[in-house]
């Protein structure tokens, strides 16, 4: 009665809508999520690509500033 084959796949449906907006919150949430271990991994690689001679001392600083001024 309450399940001819009308009403069947609703129960999907909702099933189908819920996974969704469980999926839209985890991927569009997390990466909004502040990180400071970013900004501490832009630093380290600015300092191993002066170590390593990339980049010039003038580089280096003013890269260093910029990085400084963003947090």
């Amino acid at each position: 009665m309450f399940y001819d084959h009308h009403f069947i796949g609703m129960h999907w449906i909702w099933w189908i809508i819920v996974v969704g907006i469980i999926l839209l919150v985890v991927f569009n949430v997390i990466p909004y999520r502040p990180n400071t271990e970013l900004e501490e991994n832009a630093m380290e690689i600015l300092k191993k690509r002066f170590a390593r001679g990339e980049i010039e001392r003038e580089e280096f600083e003013e890269r260093k500033k910029i990085l400084k001024q963003n947090n």
